[in-house]
């Protein structure tokens, strides 16, 4: 049983059904796990946001402020990417998720993601081409693919980006904290959307005809901040909730994930939200957290240096402060261990070498390279 609750100004109680049954372990708040791994810091920035490798080993990291940067292998060289577009970035807006094509090697295509200046604003999906190097580089050719609508005032931007096996392109944008986006069949917001790299719907879409434009691939979602493929090619998204709630899902196509009718967390107010089993024709999460622990990011494992997190996926988190490591099955996921890092986490990505790096938030947010401990 949960709590007394208000839904479409009915009072009601909500109980545990047989749905229940169908839904994944919640996580609740185990102990940090010895940390398998040496964590050395190898440089600083400003409210860095993602990073990006590059074939070579270099890497592309964005700062909140609007600022990319490409550093050397080692980390210990710099140089500013000019190209980017005035960004906004009061609140939670932000030069936000940085991606390379997959073809990247031969087109040298950088994709990004920003909080576009106006009131009320957008997120935008953007590309250029990267030139030069070291000695001064930019993207030329930068170009809006895709825009996020309607421009709302608000945070829950999300922007993050993936591209399947198949070479689509997937996006995922917040709800704007306005709730009911995630529902309305006219918005894109609170959606993940499929694209081809050029940023114009893929065919096929699941919801197309329904009401939805032709790229929703999923909605009811508040603010995904995470979105991977596993090795396998299945779609795996990290959503931070409200107070509690926050989610572990794996996206498949057209479902609906339920924000704001149902969540695992209550509102911030401290009015209760109608949990998962409760409706059961919602896609309920495969793992989630409360208290929240602020997902930030996701990435999928597939290294050697770490055979044990192959095929996993790791999580930062922000409120949180740790790593997490998911174990993913076909159907399933759950949490198999934490690592405590004493500061909020923004970015964790898998370098070309195998080792892990994360991204602390805020000023001076340190860049830091995991490798096994010997």
């Amino acid at each position: 049983m949960k709590r007394i609750g208000n839904l479409g100004g009915l009072m009601i109680l909500v109980l545990a059904t047989a749905a229940s049954a169908a839904q994944a372990p919640i996580t609740g708040s185990p102990l940090p796990t010895a940390k398998p791994f040496v964590a050395v810091a190898i440089t600083t920035f400003d409210r860095p946001w993602s990073m990006a490798f590059l074939p070579d080993g270099q890497m592309l990291v964005t700062e909140k402020a609007g600022r990319l940067l490409l550093l050397s292998a080692d980390g210990q060289r710099r140089t500013a990417v000019s190209g980017i577009p005035e960004v906004n970035s009061s609140g939670q807006s932000a030069l936000g998720e940085v991606v390379i094509h997959p073809g990247f090697a031969e087109n040298r295509f950088v994709y990004f993601s920003y909080s576009a200046p106006g009131s009320p604003n957008a997120i935008v999906l953007a590309r250029g081409k990267l030139v030069g190097g070291l000695d001064g580089a930019m993207l030329e050719n930068v170009t809006t693919l895709y825009q996020a609508r309607p421009p709302k005032a608000g945070g829950h931007y999300a922007g993050r980006i993936a591209f399947s096996r198949d070479g689509h392109l997937f996006f995922s944008m917040g709800e704007r904290q306005k709730f009911t986006p995630a529902q309305e069949s006219d918005s894109v917001l609170g959606k993940v959307v499929r694209l081809t790299d050029e940023g114009k719907p893929a065919p096929g879409g699941p919801l197309a005809g329904k009401g939805f434009a032709s790229e929703v691939w999923s909605y009811g979602h508040r603010n995904p901040l995470g979105l991977a493929f596993d090795l396998q090619g299945r779609l795996w998204e990290a959503e931070m909730g409200p107070k509690g709630g926050d989610e572990i899902n794996l996206i498949l196509p057209g479902r609906n994930y339920g924000w704001p009718i149902v969540s695992n967390g209550d509102n911030y107010d401290g009015t209760p939200i109608p949990d998962h089993p409760t409706r059961p024709e919602f896609e309920a999460p495969k793992v989630s957290w409360n208290p929240s622990i602020s997902p930030s990011s996701m990435t999928v494992y597939s290294g050697k240096l770490f055979p044990d997190w192959q095929g996993k996926a790791l999580v930062s988190a922000l409120s949180g402060q740790m790593l997490l490591l998911i174990e993913l099955g076909a159907d399933t996921a759950r949490e198999e261990a934490r690592y405590a890092m004493g500061k909020r986490i923004r970015s964790v990505d898998q370098g070309p070498d195998g080792a892990v790096y994360l991204l602390e938030d805020g000023p001076g947010g340190q860049l830091l390279r995991l490798s096994p401990v010997h």
